[in-house]
């Protein structure tokens, strides 16, 4: 599939003084990325559409006006569930010291959206320059303000309990039975449960529930309505899925989708 970018970012400079690179994209409705791996960290922020980010560890689906941390030469695939236009800050290693080396999904504030878009048009930001260098101090002390959101799914490993989760999150709106999601596994339910408790540190049920609410965050960024939403996904009235919505991502579905 195409997409569109901007050819005209330096991978580095002859001194090594390009610390921050940039790649604005926009990927249409599908564009699957293969497993690939970048020697920079990169936040990637998406200012419109869902952008699903997977690794060995699990998979996050990053909401319009939110980023995901990916650290240097972490494996990863990207999936869009929606025309989605990308901005995406890539730093030497070792400049961001504030992030952790695994995946993270974040909120982004208005001062730091607004100094992502600002570098995306400036391409790169090199520290022998004087404004870029302060440009690249406040962007760090942006990023060690963030908070976490709660759009990761942990995966588990075995491969019975990886077995339902595959199963679950081809159709995250089933409604069929952990007995016999089990079953299909080649395992007791009690296994199934006992293992998605040790490896993900969730419940089975609250993992299900994690898979719904993302599968949710992705119908309600391609625009369905919030009832029709609710319903698919396994609620039994829309009330009660806007609550269970709010209270995991700190806003009304509504809200989310006029941000």
């Amino acid at each position: 599939m195409s997409r569109t970018r901007q050819p005209r970012i330096p991978v580095s400079s002859p001194d090594g003084s390009v610390v921050v690179r940039t790649n604005p994209v926009t990927f249409p409705t599908g564009h699957m990325s293969s497993v690939h791996t970048h020697e920079w960290d990169q936040l990637t922020y998406a200012s419109r559409g869902t952008i699903t980010v997977e690794t060995a560890d699990g998979f996050w689906a990053l909401p319009p006006h939110r980023a995901v941390w990916v650290p240097a030469g972490l494996s990863h695939k990207e999936e869009m569930s929606a025309p989605s236009t990308v901005r995406t800050l890539y730093f030497v290693r070792g400049l961001v010291k504030s992030m952790p080396r695994n995946c993270l999904a974040v909120n982004v504030g208005p001062l730091l959206r607004e100094l992502i878009l600002y570098t995306c048009k400036i391409g790169a930001l090199d520290r022998a320059v004087g404004r870029h260098a302060r440009l690249i101090g406040v962007i760090l002390d942006q990023i060690e303000l963030l908070s976490m959101i709660p759009v990761q799914l942990p995966a588990p490993r075995d491969p019975r309990a990886a077995r339902v989760a595959e199963l679950l999150r081809r159709d995250p709106c089933s409604q069929e039975t952990l007995a016999r999601l089990a079953r299909r596994a080649g395992a007791a339910q009690r296994t199934i449960e006992r293992l998605f408790r040790a490896e993900t540190k969730m419940s089975f049920s609250a993992w299900r529930a994690r898979l719904r609410l993302l599968e949710a965050l992705k119908r309600l960024a391609a625009g369905e309505p919030v009832t029709r939403v609710s319903l698919e996904v396994g609620y039994n009235s829309p009330s009660a899925f806007i609550a269970r919505f709010k209270r995991e991502l700190g806003a009304t579905p509504r809200r989310f989708q006029l941000s």
